[in-house]
């Protein structure tokens, strides 16, 4: 986000930590919106994420509305022109929203944003973008992969950037082979994206898991089925799945982040009765 991008020699920051609403010097003087706009992980403003998806974001400072930070936001408001949303994940990571358009209510000192589709042409994108329907389409999806995101981020951290079965990942390319799987899965009601609903797996594993290949029980043991165990095959099923079983889970230190044992069960006895 600091590292930004070249523009006519100079680099311009995609966002300024000491700041929530950035506009680059090159914007300030001509007047222009601001270019992003951040909510931090531990923010003291009311930015919050409603029912329908839409955001809140509240201008900066407390007793100057018209300060030069809100008069940016408001132009982009005014004019109708994108800018970018980061959302915090976790602390320190960040999801970029964009293009996202703002619509001031200066009453209430905030701002509502709504992220709209990429790949709108360049006339569109800059008079407001797609219609009202598209946007809020746009929206929901974007807070559906905001939540997915944001669970990744939790229980691959909580699980040190490891699968909890081989130990693969940790740093680099390889952690990005491992995913968040739910325990209970998102579409039943007690399938909230929580880490003690989640377990850090390997893209292997995690279809394993998913397709009850293997198991796990309440007690963290990993259980093979027996018809896979009888199964010939290659390296990958013998010394990646068969050699699994009866193989204890590595799991996070802190109780609070373990799986819990009664989502284990619920699990478990769905892997039996496949």
């Amino acid at each position: 986000m600091a590292h930004g991008f070249e523009f006519r020699g100079s680099r311009i920051p995609f966002a300024n930590r000491a700041v929530g609403i950035w506009t680059p010097a090159i914007l300030s003087r001509e007047g222009g919106a601001a270019l992003s706009i951040t909510t931090t992980h531990s923010s003291r403003y009311n930015d919050v994420e409603r029912d329908d998806g839409i955001f809140t974001y509240s201008y900066q400072g407390e007793n100057d509305p018209d300060n030069h930070f809100n008069r940016a936001l408001r132009r982009a408001a005014d004019n109708q022109v994108p800018l970018i949303y980061f959302v915090p994940l976790t602390r320190g990571v960040y999801e970029a929203i964009f293009p996202a358009y703002v619509m001031d209510h200066r009453a209430d000192r905030v701002v509502t944003v709504t992220a709209d589709t990429v790949g709108l042409g360049e006339g569109s994108l800059l008079h407001g973008g797609s219609a009202a329907p598209l946007k809020e389409y746009a929206t929901r999806q974007v807070k559906v992969r905001l939540h997915q995101h944001r669970f990744r981020e939790l229980v691959v951290g909580a699980y040190q950037g490891r699968c909890t079965v081989c130990r693969l990942g940790a740093k680099d390319r390889l952690v990005r082979m491992v995913d968040a799987a739910h325990i209970v899965p998102d579409r039943e009601e007690r399938g909230v994206p929580e880490v003690p609903n989640g377990l850090a797996l390997c893209k292997i594993h995690h279809a394993a898991f998913d397709l009850n290949v293997l198991g796990i029980d309440p007690d963290h043991y990993i259980r093979v089925r027996e018809d896979i165990l009888a199964e010939h095959d290659g390296p990958m099923l013998q010394h990646g799945i068969k050699a699994m079983d009866g193989v204890r889970i590595v799991v996070p230190h802190a109780v609070a982040l373990q799986p819990k044992r009664e989502y284990l069960a619920e699990r478990f006895e769905t892997f039996r009765a496949a």
